[in-house]
């Protein structure tokens, strides 16, 4: 069954095909720049014999519509083409980032849902109309495939009241939507199912911390999420590449009534110019490293930030859960910086989580345990998988319809 993953950006497309159930993409790709000058295609096929070959189009790409003609041209012409036509794709699935309380599973694309997917671009404006456009375009490229959307607020639907409630008047929940919604679902979906089955523990207690330009963690029980760090939108929480995470509300009032600033510039600080950006200097945590070993107390500070959020949320998670049997680092940062892993679980043993630094400087791309054989809580290295989770939710979904 050919599925086409589309994770769609204001300006970019990313797109993994994969012939499931086989775990590993048959190609890969990236649209850049759309609708700006100097746009580029840049497609990855996977040989049978671990083997890959790249092929990169620069061409002036108008808008998503453009976008996903080149990408079937990529999949379909040459000698290198994995598909003959349209209807070799069974489905594409569409990672959208707001679902508000509407959606708890993947769900299949109608007239309704697409309206409801419109009607929540005030909660997400930079990236839902952007998903509702590339929805309509492949709905006319890949005409016979079931279009379906995977939600990132979805895994986060099972959350209790009051941990999504915020201590507001009702009415702004009633009437205004203003609750926790939380991100990274996916994400935190797949790498907590790969613990469950590592631990070999279904009901296993775990937290999840999700560390990219954007960090969120989540408290995952019995295999739901029942906490999540980000709220209502991506900002709050853990301190971020560019993004403040957690902030006393009476700064911005200060910044707004001291100094005149705008609704805008508040929002351009907190989302843009802040984080590791903010503090240390560059949004890229390599970069961080460096200007640390040049001996910059800037770069010290954001590290020691950074990761101070960190505990503290695990402190409260395992509160919350009482008792935690692992606790998980993922996506970029999380996987591929082990002096942030050491920072995080270092004095840590009284919650019995101690790490082995060996193994900490061991992590090679495949689920690790980091963790001392004293260790209560397991410390694992889990590489996410977000594509693929969406592959998986819609690979399901389809057999459900054909059974």
């Amino acid at each position: 069954m050919n599925i086409l993953v589309i994770n769609s950006g204001s300006s970019s497309l990313k797109y993994q095909l994969f012939k499931m159930p086989a775990h590993h993409p048959v190609c890969t790709g990236l649209v850049e720049r759309i609708g700006i000058e100097g746009s580029f295609i840049k497609h990855t096929l996977f040989a049978a014999d671990g083997g890959k070959i790249t092929k990169e189009k620069d061409t002036f790409i108008a808008n998503h519509g453009d976008g996903l003609k080149h990408v079937f041209e990529m999949m379909s012409e040459g000698e290198h083409a994995v598909i003959s036509s349209v209807d070799d794709i069974t489905a594409v699935g569409h990672r959208v980032v707001h679902g508000g309380e509407f959606f708890s599973s993947a769900t299949l694309i109608t007239k309704e849902v697409k309206k409801k997917i419109k009607d929540l671009s005030s909660l997400a404006p930079l990236h839902n109309p952007v998903s509702y456009k590339c929805i309509e375009v492949a709905e006319l490229t890949f005409p016979h495939a079931k279009q379906i959307a995977v939600f990132d607020t979805a895994f986060h639907q099972t959350i209790p009241e009051e941990a999504y409630r915020f201590a507001i008047p009702e009415y702004y929940y009633k009437e205004h939507a203003v609750r926790v919604y939380g991100f990274h679902g996916t994400s935190h979906k797949y790498v907590s199912e790969q613990a469950t089955a590592w631990l070999n523990k279904p009901n296993a207690k775990v937290i999840s911390i999700h560390l990219g330009n954007g960090c969120s963690m989540t408290a995952i029980k019995d295999g739901k999420s029942i906490d999540t760090s980000m709220g209502f939108g991506p900002l709050s929480g853990l301190m971020m590449g560019t993004r403040s995470g957690d902030i006393d509300p009476s700064v911005l009032f200060h910044l707004m009534e001291s100094s005149g600033y705008t609704t805008e510039q508040v929002k351009a600080l907190l989302n843009k110019q802040s984080g590791l950006l903010g503090v240390g200097g560059s949004s890229d945590m390599r970069d961080i490293r460096k200007m640390l070993s040049q001996g910059s107390h800037a770069a010290e500070l954001a590290l020691n930030i950074y990761a101070y959020r960190i505990k503290k949320f695990i402190g409260a998670y395992s509160a919350i859960l009482n008792g935690v049997d692992a606790i998980l680092f993922t996506a970029g940062v999380g996987e591929n910086d082990n002096a942030t892993r050491a920072a995080v679980c270092k004095d840590m043993d009284y919650l019995n989580i101690i790490m082995d630094e060996k193994k900490n400087a061991q992590y090679a791309g495949k689920t690790l345990d980091i963790s001392t054989p004293e260790s209560k809580v397991k410390i694992l290295v889990i590489p996410t998988n977000e594509e693929f989770e969406i592959a998986n939710q819609c690979y399901h979904m389809v057999e459900a319809v054909v059974e």
